[in-house]
């Protein structure tokens, strides 16, 4: 049990910016227990008006923005501290995988693909 992130890449553009279902989508980015990203992301998904009373389960797509602001708070260091049960720690080791799935998701961006992040504890 924890916490396990992933986040895709779509030819399906979603219907709304969270809680929709994907079409068929490629694997980007797996992370285990990497609870600030998580709680960056839980922000985002609240900020973007989703109103699940778990961040678990739910979908996210970011967008050339949000990855801008990811990227900023990455390299920062500015991710928001969280914990949760079976959550795991941050321990800055995800760095270097953090700035790869950027990358990887604006080339998804750039070839007309939609980005989504996910999680499941």
């Amino acid at each position: 049990m924890g916490l396990d992130m992933y986040a895709f890449a779509t030819r399906t553009a979603p219907a709304a910016p969270v809680d929709f279902t994907p079409g068929e989508s490629q694997e980007l980015a797996y992370w285990r227990k990497h609870p600030n990203l998580h709680g960056w992301m839980e922000h985002l998904y609240r900020a973007k008006g989703g109103t699940a009373e778990d961040f678990n389960c739910v979908n996210l797509q970011l967008d050339g923005a949000d990855l801008d602001a990811l990227e900023h708070a990455v390299r920062s260091k500015s991710l928001p501290e969280t914990s949760g049960f079976f959550f795991g720690q941050t321990d800055g080791s995800e760095y270097d995988d953090d700035l790869a799935f950027i990358a990887r998701a604006r080339a998804a961006l750039a070839r007309g693909e939609a980005v989504y992040y996910t999680s499941w504890w």
